[in-house]
């Protein structure tokens, strides 16, 4: 009523503008975090130049985004999409910058939706510092890979399902389905991970009008992306490869005297090769599968019910084979998996020039930046400081089990088994399927550390009452 508050005494009314700047300077050290996490890839895009182009796989990346059409190899197309999106640039260290830009946008993500669920500033803070000061993470925002993509959309999904601390609207079911879909299209670990967030939208029972808004957004675009992948390749899927995959899983203990596998698969079988990772049989050309008439991708639905096979006869040898590798993350100095690779610590001085690159290749990237020719190198003394900076700024195996382990605390509670679930399934569905890499693990952290967070707040679940206006106590 306007006349009241004209009569009321200056001392009496309600000033905001303190509010508004205690609500800020709440804040304060985050901003000064995220300040510091900013300056951090800052340097690495000078001492780096111009972003890292990685093996074949960022070759096939560019090719894609180059012609748009559904791979039939290993490549979603979710990342070429975005490599499409900034080809205008014509510029590789505008494509890594953008990653960083999306790194840090993941560590915003979960400091906010922590604050909203009343996790104190320290703890909200403390969340976010593996996302944002992870050596790794650095170099993995810093390379031509699907990677920090496919983070940043898996984060953005579980964000949008927890903002509310009830049901989540249809809209953002929708939102989350559609972030989860676009996930599945960057990478394949995607796909699980939608299905199992889909049950457990299900199991909460949030409603008809909810669940089907996350269903159609999460799979129409991927029923589309098949009927396109069927026009190309003559066959409704999202992968070429899935079955291959499966088959090199299998390698590393199947026995075809307990499989007693059909003649046309029977050539399938381990022929004598030995490989110290089971993703190498992948590429080895001395493998039984690469050997077949038409090679692996020819015969991609023959290698998946040949592993189906294998792993109904040996399911005991399959889940200790998947045991071993995910007991790899946890490992104190990082395990050389396969033991051809250097794992962890990826800043270096030197100039590195493009190895086993094939010409078409070369000729893809100069195409997609012109300046470009494969070359990477460091430059000081920037490459210095994150030379120094990468050795303490690891997150060792036992660190990210005992996160895991505080995110499982807080199960019996409620409120952690969305975060935690995703941790998980992102940890344990790329080696059940193929193999254990450190680049696949690093999507489990800023979830795995969202759930860790709540948990030891103490109320996970614990909705944020909101008083009527005119209430007193608000």
């Amino acid at each position: 009523m306007p006349h009241l508050l004209a009569d009321a005494p200056v001392s009496r009314l309600p000033s905001r503008r303190p509010a508004g700047r205690s609500r800020w300077a709440a804040h304060a050290p985050f901003g000064v975090v995220l300040a510091v996490a900013a300056g951090l890839r800052i340097v690495t895009m000078l001492g780096y130049r111009p972003g890292r182009v990685y093996y074949i796989d960022s070759y096939e990346y560019l090719g894609l985004a180059l012609h748009l059409r559904p791979g039939t190899g290993f490549r979603g197309i979710g990342y070429p999409l975005l490599l499409r999106l900034f080809l205008p640039f014509h510029s590789v260290p505008v494509v890594v910058a953008t990653q960083h830009v999306l790194g840090l946008a993941t560590g915003l993500l979960i400091y906010a939706l922590l604050r909203r669920r009343g996790v104190p500033g320290w703890g909200a803070v403390l969340a976010t510092v593996p996302v944002l000061f992870d050596g790794q993470m650095l170099q993995l925002e810093h390379a031509v890979l699907s990677d920090t993509l496919f983070l940043f959309l898996v984060v953005v999904a579980v964000v949008t399902l927890m903002w509310s601390p009830g049901r989540p609207s249809a809209r953002a079911a929708a939102g989350a389905g559609l972030a989860l879909a676009a996930a599945a299209l960057t990478r394949s670990a995607g796909l699980p991970l939608l299905l199992l967030v889909l049950l457990y939208l299900a199991v909460r029972r949030i409603g008809v009008r909810r669940f089907a808004a996350a269903a159609v957004a999460g799979l129409l675009p991927l029923a589309l992306f098949a009927g396109w992948y069927r026009a190309d390749n003559g066959r409704f899927a999202l992968s070429g490869t899935d079955g291959v995959a499966l088959w090199a899983r299998t390698m590393t203990f199947a026995d075809c005297r307990r499989i007693q596998p059909p003649p046309d698969e029977a050539a399938l079988c381990p022929n004598g090769t030995r490989q110290d990772a089971a993703s190498e049989y992948v590429w080895d050309p001395r493998s039984s599968l690469n050997r077949m008439r038409g090679g692996a991708a020819a015969n991609n639905d023959l290698a998946r019910s040949f592993a189906l096979r294998a792993i109904l006869a040996q399911p005991l040898d399959y889940l200790g084979a998947v045991g071993r590798d995910v007991s790899l993350t946890f490992h104190w100095t990082p395990a050389r998996h396969p033991r051809r690779v250097t794992p962890a610590f990826g800043f270096a001085k030197g100039r590195w020039a493009p190895v086993g690159v094939p010409p078409s290749a070369l000729r893809t990237l100069s195409s997609y930046d012109p300046g470009a020719t494969g070359e990477y190198h460091s430059v000081e003394p920037y490459a210095a400081v994150l030379r120094a900076y990468q050795y303490p700024a690891y997150l060792r195996g036992p660190f990210l089990a005992a996160i895991l382990l505080a995110g499982a605390l807080g199960l019996r509670r409620g409120g952690t088994l969305l975060p935690w679930g995703t941790a998980v399934t992102l940890l344990v569905v790329p080696v059940a399927v193929l193999d254990f890499d450190h680049r696949y693990v690093l999507p489990v952290v800023p979830v795995a550390c969202l759930a860790a967070a709540l948990a030891l707040a103490g109320r996970p679940g614990e909705r944020r009452v909101r008083r009527p206006s005119g209430d007193p106590r608000r």
